[in-house]
């Protein structure tokens, strides 16, 4: 390992940035370097400009597009100490998507296909309470808190650790499991059971039970818990508690599921049905697909 690499890792520790956000800023200033076949170290701004330009070329991600400019800000402002402008590492404003939402049906179908009794039961898990796939493969058995009927997810997005609820059912099937499997520390551990699953073999295990489900949506664990978020929402749960239960860190975020839900939407009284002597036939009305639209 270099020493430039080094100090950058040591930066990052010190200011405790998870293992994942270390190891994507590792790799972005490595490709870096490699596209300019030069130390990092010999490069300035109008490389930096340069590359982000060529990774537009290149069609990727806007969030993958962010995640090299916010790398190569860390690397020069902090490891190098360059005392650069905000302007010259411009951050990309990317398009909101709204997520893909599954029916309960469809996850009723979803987990149903599930072949291994392990992927139902993760796929189960994330629908029933919420959690991130990096949250889920996180997961001990120690967290799960029959007592109080909880379950303890530690360190999640944000390196914060917070309380979702157990639900009867889902205690019943991580029992099932258990029972078969009886993991001793992680709950849902890897080939070797000092180590958990990863979140990659929990991805390809969703997409092949929905590929045998039918399902035509773009189907992943994560739309499992926009489904549990949307699913709360329309049974009437306040969205504070489903900001708490999802680990955001702002209102702003949780209320993207107010535009997705589909009760929410159709349930909402349109201003025209409260105007007083609005016309609905007569004349000229059923030509009214000629005029403004």
């Amino acid at each position: 390992m270099t020493p430039l690499r080094q100090r950058l890792l040591d930066d990052m520790r010190m200011r405790n940035l998870s293992a994942n956000t270390q190891g994507a800023y590792v790799r972005v200033v490595a490709a870096f370097a490699r596209h300019f076949g030069r130390s990092p170290d010999q490069l300035g701004p109008d490389h930096v400009r340069e590359y982000l330009l060529h990774l537009i070329g290149r069609q990727v991600a806007w969030s993958t597009y962010n995640q090299a400019r916010c790398a190569l800000h860390f690397f020069y402002r902090v490891t190098l100490g360059k005392d650069w402008g905000p302007g010259e590492i411009v951050c990309a404003k990317p398009p909101k998507r709204l997520p893909v939402i599954l029916a309960q049906d469809e996850v009723r179908r979803l987990l149903a296909a599930a072949r291994r009794i392990k992927t139902r039961v993760m796929l189960t898990t994330i629908y029933a309470t919420g959690l991130r796939v990096s949250e889920l493969v996180g997961l001990k058995v120690a967290d799960v808190d029959s007592q109080r009927m909880m379950l303890r997810v530690r360190q999640g997005k944000g390196q914060k650790d917070r309380y979702v609820m157990l639900s009867g059912k889902l205690l019943a099937v991580l029992r099932e499991y258990w029972r078969e499997y009886r993991p001793a520390d992680w709950l849902f551990p890897g080939g070797d059971p000092d180590k958990p699953l990863t979140r990659r073999v929990v991805q390809q295990n969703c997409h092949a039970a929905a590929c045998r489900a039918g399902l035509t949506k773009a189907v992943s664990p994560h739309a499992l818990r926009h489904a549990f978020a949307t699913h709360l929402l329309e049974a009437g749960t306040d969205i504070r508690t489903i900001q708490a239960l999802l680990g955001h860190r702002s209102l702003r975020t949780t209320a993207l599921y107010t535009y997705v839900s589909p009760e929410k939407v159709s349930a909402t009284t349109s201003p025209f049905d409260t105007l007083d002597d609005a016309p609905t036939s007569g004349p000229g009305m059923a030509a009214a697909g000629g005029g403004d639209s």
